[in-house]
């Protein structure tokens, strides 16, 4: 009885993996996509729990089935790790919608679905903001009065921490050192994007804040922006607040700077001369280093810088772009090293570097696996 079955729910999407916790391997894999979309083909996440179910019939022993682990993006500061789930945390992640009203309905009605589906197997609930929970008071707060800190919960938050947390401790493995040793910067690279600080295994700072808009420039998200700039927009064009936030979101990033939210057709692009593909390309990395430099002045002592998920591990560029000239403070990427393309955990810095320049492959769902397992005192 050690299998455990992975549900990763995004808004209009449902990654699942089952896993068989004695060897670590996958014994299903699929996503569903367009979940609740006019055109697509699934009304909602309870209808995509009946495909799931049917994809996995002949591969899901349920007399195996240890747990059921789902993804849930936001935790507020009520949720401080992993959940094994009841009604009451279902209430509480239903009081959490204002702060996450994309995410956490469709999360919701995926583990009500799983409930239904295993009413026998225990079910756990792994936060996106967990990880970030031991970030310090004056790295979490915002400057503004003290009612919307206090009754609207404004905060930041931050996001990708089972990402974050999973690729850590992989890095702190790789250095032959535990995670309580090890100061390091992790860079979770995809279409969104955060960096955290982390310090002696614990989150003290990352780039998101009270949603996943801030920080780093993203494929379609702006990243960090003068506030004043919705109402100015506002203003000038009558746009409601919806819709700003609808633009800032899916219509900003690469993709409104280079008319694409895919790093390799932006690279591609900019080698050939493209002007906008260049200055997308040189404004992602730029961001990058600025927040490398930040929480090196936060941490004071960096083991590690780590690039992770889809564009940190296959985007030899964006790796050279992030570190450039940072060589001063010893860090840097070999040439050589950083142009080889592998699905292995990798050192791409020089023999000389000071601080190791690491690629470690992220899987959120094997952390979300072993924590469901953690809750239940087990291990895999």
């Amino acid at each position: 009885m050690n299998q455990v079955l992975v549900l990763n729910s995004g808004s209009s999407s449902i990654k699942y993996q089952l896993i068989d916790m004695d060897d670590r391997t996958r014994l299903a894999v699929g996503i569903l996509e367009r979940i609740g979309e006019a055109s697509g083909p699934i009304a909602d996440h309870a209808a995509g729990m009946d495909l799931v179910l049917t994809e996995l019939e002949g591969k899901l022993d349920r007399a195996r089935l240890a747990a059921v682990g789902h993804r849930v993006v936001h935790g507020g500061d009520r949720f401080r790790g992993p959940t094994l789930i009841n009604d009451e945390v279902c209430d509480a992640i239903r009081k959490l919608i204002p702060l996450a009203p994309l995410h956490n309905p469709a999360n919701l009605t995926l583990i009500e679905a799983a409930r239904s589906a295993f009413p026998d197997t225990p079910q756990v609930a792994v936060f996106d903001t967990a990880f970030h929970q031991t970030l310090p008071p004056h790295a979490y707060t915002y400057a503004i009065p003290q009612p919307w800190r206090e009754d609207l919960g404004v905060r930041r938050y931050g996001f990708h921490g089972t990402s974050h947390q999973y690729v850590s401790r992989r890095a702190a493995a790789m250095l032959g050192r535990r995670p309580e040793e090890v100061n390091m910067i992790v860079l979770h690279l995809g279409n969104g994007a955060s960096a955290c600080a982390i310090r002696e295994g614990k989150s003290i700072d990352t780039s998101m804040g009270m949603t996943p808009l801030e920080g780093l420039i993203m494929g379609t998200r702006s990243g960090d922006l003068d506030p004043a700039i919705s109402a100015y927009i506002a203003r000038q064009t009558g746009h409601t607040a919806e819709q700003i936030d609808l633009t800032l979101n899916k219509e900003s990033g690469l993709l409104a700077l280079a008319g694409s939210n895919d790093l390799r057709d932006i690279d591609a692009a900019a080698a050939k001369g493209d002007e906008a593909a260049r200055l997308a390309l040189d404004a992602y990395c730029y961001r990058i280093r600025k927040y490398i430099g930040a929480y090196l002045a936060a941490l004071g002592r960096v083991d590690a810088v780590v690039f992770t998920a889809g564009v940190g591990e296959n985007s030899a560029t964006v790796r050279a772009g992030a570190v450039a000239g940072l060589d001063h403070l010893g860090i840097a990427v070999s040439p050589k090293r950083n142009a080889q393309h592998s699905k292995e955990e990798r050192y791409i810095s020089p023999y000389w570097a000071e601080t190791a320049v690491l690629v470690v492959p992220t899987d959120e769902e094997i952390e979300i696996a072993d924590q469901a397992l953690e809750v239940l005192g087990r291990t895999g």
